[in-house]
């Protein structure tokens, strides 16, 4: 399990975005699913035998899709998009001219083109913002997540919804934990404030490996451990988007 919450995906570079994988001392790690890939070593799929930068890049591929693939899915308020930005983004990746997104939309053909208008003025604005960004960084030395005396987190990129419920400080986290769970990981009390209950919840979620399927009675047992009342967080963990599962319920595996 990790050590604490930090996800790699919100530290990597554009360019790292966009291959899906980020360079260490001695592995390849996959920015989505943090599966590492170990630099020296063979690495046999499908009966052919690859080194691990060509491993990772099959990962990427046969687990995920792409970065492209994995970005149009997240939650619309990570990627600055609208529901209707987001599917004709996806339709336009599919190879659709505008006239067959029109069609397949229900809407009239400018109203596409007004469409590419507003993101290509987004995409004006997010350049601009990032170079502005990266200057005040190199300036003060500073990073905007830092404060005075602490930092902020980052919410998890699997999150349903973003608020204000998830302006959450290293520090709040470490009291809520603190206050809130015992040494031994399991919950004292299931907080009622929907800020520390995120929290909770994101510590709940390491007692489960990723790339796993859990029946529903594997993960009973296990959230069992953690508190008596496990079906309340059995459904908050799908609830806050940590947890995905099957529409029968048959099977539950963390969400990446």
């Amino acid at each position: 399990m990790k050590e604490n919450n930090k996800e790699l995906f919100w530290d990597v570079t554009i360019e790292e975005m966009k291959r899906g994988y980020v360079e260490v001392d001695e592995s390849y790690k996959c920015i989505i699913c943090e599966e590492e890939f170990t630099k020296g070593r063979i690495y046999q799929i499908d009966s052919m035998l690859y080194d691990a930068r060509k491993a990772i890049e099959l990962h990427i591929s046969e687990k995920h899709g792409s970065t492209l693939e994995y970005l149009l899915k997240m939650n619309p308020s990570f990627i600055g998009v609208t529901e209707v930005q987001r599917e004709l983004l996806t339709l336009m990746v599919a190879g659709l001219s505008d006239k067959e997104i029109a069609v397949k939309l229900g809407v009239a053909q400018s109203t596409i083109r007004n469409h590419r208008y507003k993101l290509r003025e987004k995409e004006k604005q997010t350049r601009l913002f990032l170079t502005m960004m990266e200057l005040i960084s190199s300036s003060t030395n500073k990073k905007i997540n830092i404060l005075d005396k602490d930092a902020l987190c980052d919410a998890h990129k699997t999150a349903t919804t973003i608020d204000d419920r998830y302006n959450i400080t290293d520090k709040e986290r470490e009291n809520t934990i603190k206050n809130y769970m015992d040494e031994n990981g399991a919950i004292k009390t299931f907080p009622a404030k929907e800020k520390k209950k995120i929290i909770v919840l994101s510590e709940i979620v390491k007692h489960f490996s990723k790339g796993k399927k859990y029946s529903e009675k594997e993960i009973n047992r296990i959230l069992q451990r953690i508190y008596e009342d496990y079906a309340t967080l059995r459904r908050a963990l799908v609830e806050y988007g940590f947890i995905e599962r099957t529409n029968d319920c048959s099977s539950y595996w963390v969400k990446e």
